[in-house]
């Protein structure tokens, strides 16, 4: 016997989602709607009698009007249309202290005739701020659904609420008494006449009021800018029609049918609602008058941010070298166990390094969703998003892509996750693609090397500014100000040609402040967590294998010399040498062995394969090899380059050595290959270019296509070379060799 199905609906932070994790504890799986880059939650939901059902949560919604593909996830899914199979039955969560608000579409669920439940929740704060809602009464009004007053935050009426589906799904499929919908004069009644025979056979299941009730849905969906999927053209026509008609008479029919519905509520409300909830809007409204102030608002938020992003920055290093090192134990154990060979080299430098490579951005994630689920539950994201929504529409986006872009300072891949916060797809998508170009933590490293090594801490030229601050704070400073800038232009421009849709306002609920719960932060987090190991994470560990592969074939390099013959030289001169004299000779052995390894391997002959196509910037091939040795991570750029130098990989952005080996590197002629010129050219490369594997792996995940991560590191790349190739040949033309 199949299990039934139950669909959980309700309007965004009316509870729906702790109450999901009420009903199913730890057995939900997270995936994606077939592709559509919405989230789909599923679990199994205990019922009375030891009975199981699956819980299908649907996208938080405040209609089933739909003009996205995203938006029309809500409709498809709870009527049952193509591709989904009808729900057994739909918990409507409804948030007690917004009643008239959240009773718009439990109107719109029973309209479509199906087995409703009302959970009617945050009851506690409905009592506590002396409220009394009729269910009994509510119950009768909505055609006799039945109603649970719930608090799902604390797990009261839970019980009741079980047994309430489980009741519900053994009855026969009950028809309401009568419509619903108050219909707005014989005008409307007529559209809704007019497109109900277009309304495809399976959507009605030959009930007459279920296909009023979806060509009523369909009179509210479809226009000339829909990005609605499968809809039959006979039906948009007859739409796009009765729109035409009704224009020319002046009326507006969303306004009649809207209008309609909340008739209704009005006219039903002193039926079961007591006493408006006077006290805790007060409440709310005194706290917003903070906290949405064009200038004290701003500031808390700056504030809060600024934690935010220091949280990511600073109070996640700790727990990354604890990974790190953990990380390399795992190495060194493998290593001194297995013998000197290609399967101990694969499994130290290729597995166990792309394992590490992948568990070294949890840390980053943990937080950020620790974060951004306190916002969320507490009712501030909302209020972050309303406060910056002037600034980011500017660019094509809302308020709601603030936050992932500005996490994007610390790490990309947290940052696109955080996107999922977005509702609209085209927002989504386009935040992600302009994500990657915010500098990152992994390019300090980058630019300490070349900032250090290529120019002084203090500057004879730039006046009092760069006299005071220093050059090098200054060129830091530069950088992070010219990838925001970027960043900023090339939203602008990606939402005004590939991404480019209608303009749609923010709209959005500042809800009730409340405590957030433990147990829906803690589940986020892990979710999240999950989901990037067991998918990102496989791109990330195949990505690592491979450039181990790269920088590692073929093994039968051709070398200056018997580097055998002198480590056993070594061997019997250390006797007469001072202690460690032979550990570092050999160690000096082995770093220039891996050098001349480097350079014979696939790797560097990529990297003398692209310098043609590098020496417009400025770079020579082993800044090539660097280059490619960086799409590991961008900081391996300087443990390369210590490689490709003979000094090993075990150098850092702060190496005396390492700079003193970029300061003297010279071409042919004798030119020095590092001047101040090329080393400005290589951080505009490196701040523009998608060279992180992890991130494309991330967007890979994200989007369910290879498509996106494709373009964006190809947009990126030309952009990188394009401005790159600017700076280094406009400096030459102005005489800046």
């Amino acid at each position: 016997m199949s299990r039934a199905v139950v669909a959980i609906a309700g309007n965004p932070n009316s509870g729906k989602t702790t109450l999901f994790n009420q009903l199913t504890g730890a057995n939900a799986k997270v995936g994606n709607y077939p592709g559509i880059t919405v989230e789909r939650r599923e679990g199994q939901m205990h019922l009375a009698g030891g009975r199981e059902a699956v819980l299908l949560d649907i996208p938080g919604t405040y209609s089933l009007s739909a003009r996205s593909a995203e938006e029309q996830i809500a409709i498809t899914a709870i009527a049952g249309l193509n591709p989904f199979t009808e729900p057994d039955a739909v918990i409507v969560v409804v948030d007690s202290t917004q009643l008239a608000r959240n009773l718009y579409l439990v109107l719109q669920v029973i309209e479509l005739r199906l087995r409703v439940v009302i959970a009617l929740n945050m009851n506690d704060i409905v009592r506590k701020n002396n409220m009394r809602i009729d269910a009994e009464a509510l119950s009768r009004e909505l055609g006799g659904a039945p109603v649970v007053p719930i608090s799902a935050s604390k797990g009261e009426g839970i019980a009741e609420l079980r047994a309430a589906v489980d009741k519900l799904l053994g009855e026969q499929r009950p028809l309401p008494s009568d419509k619903l919908l108050s219909l707005d004069g014989k005008a409307l009644e007529e559209d809704i006449t007019a497109v109900e025979p277009f309304i495809p056979r399976g959507w009605g299941r030959g009930d007459i009021e279920r296909r009023r009730a979806l060509a009523t849905w369909a009179l509210v969906s479809i226009d000339q800018d829909d990005e609605l999927w499968d809809v039959p053209d006979d039906l948009r026509s007859s739409v796009l029609d009765r729109h035409r008609l009704a224009d020319e008479a002046k009326r507006d029919i969303d306004l009649s049918i809207v209008g309609g519905r909340y008739r209704w509520i009005d006219d039903h409300m002193p039926a079961f609602l007591a006493k408006v909830p006077s006290t805790l809007r007060r409440m709310t409204d005194a706290v917003d008058k903070v906290l949405i102030h064009p200038v004290f608002g701003f500031a808390i938020f700056i504030l809060l941010m600024s934690v935010v992003f220091e949280s990511l920055f600073t109070w996640s290093a700790p727990m990354i070298d604890s990974v790190d090192a953990v990380v390399g134990m795992v190495g060194d154990a493998v290593a001194s166990v297995l013998p000197a060979s290609l399967l101990r080299d694969f499994l130290v430098h290729g597995v166990i390094s792309g394992v590490g490579a992948v568990l070294v951005f949890l840390p980053q994630i943990l937080l950020l969703f620790l974060f951004i689920s306190i916002l969320e539950d507490s009712g501030y994201m909302a209020r972050a998003a309303f406060l910056m929504d002037r600034i980011m529409k500017a660019i094509g986006l809302t308020g709601r892509a603030f936050v992932p872009m500005l996490s994007g300072f610390a790490c990309a891949i947290p940052a696109i996750m955080a996107t999922r916060t977005m509702e609209r797809k085209r927002d989504r998508m386009l935040t992600m693609m302009v994500i990657p170009i915010m500098t990152c933590s992994a390019r300090l490293p980058v630019y300490t090397l070349i900032i250090g090594a290529l120019y002084p801490a203090k500057s004879e030229v730039g006046g009092t500014v760069a006299g005071f601050f220093g050059l090098q704070a200054l060129l830091m400073l530069a950088m992070y100000v010219f990838s925001t800038v970027l960043a900023l232009v090339a939203a602008a421009v990606l939402g005004r040609t590939v991404f480019k849709g209608p303009s749609v306002p923010l709209l959005l609920e500042l809800p009730q402040y409340r405590m957030p719960s433990p147990k829906s932060v803690t589940r986020m987090m892990w979710e999240r967590s999950r989901l990037f190991v067991s998918e990102a994470g496989t791109v990330i560990l195949t990505c690592t294998i491979v450039l181990w592969f790269l920088l590692s074939f073929p093994r039968d390099a051709d070398f200056s010399f018997d580097y055998a013959t002198e480590a056993a030289a070594v061997q019997q001169q250390a006797a007469a040498q001072p202690e460690g004299w032979a550990d570092a000779q050999l160690a000096q052995l082995d770093a220039l062995q891996a050098a001349e390894r480097l350079r014979a391997s696939f790797g560097g002959r990529l990297g003398r394969m692209i310098e043609p196509v590098i020496a417009p910037l400025g770079f020579d091939w082993k800044i090539g090899v660097g280059l490619i040795g960086a799409f590991a991570a961008r900081e391996v750029f300087v443990s390369t380059m210590g490689v490709v130098y003979g000094m090993g990989g075990d150098v850092d952005e702060g190496s005396t050595p390492l700079r003193e080996h970029l300061q003297a590197e010279v071409w042919p002629d004798g030119r020095r290959v590092y001047t101040p010129l090329v080393g400005l050219s290589l951080m505009v490369f490196f701040a523009l270019a998608a060279q992180c594997m992890s991130t494309l792996a991330v967007v890979r995940r994200e989007t369910r296509s290879w498509r996106w991560p494709i373009f964006l590191f190809t947009y990126m790349t030309v952009l990188a070379w394009l401005f790159s190739f600017a700076t280094y040949q406009g400096g030459i033309a102005l005489g800046y060799a």
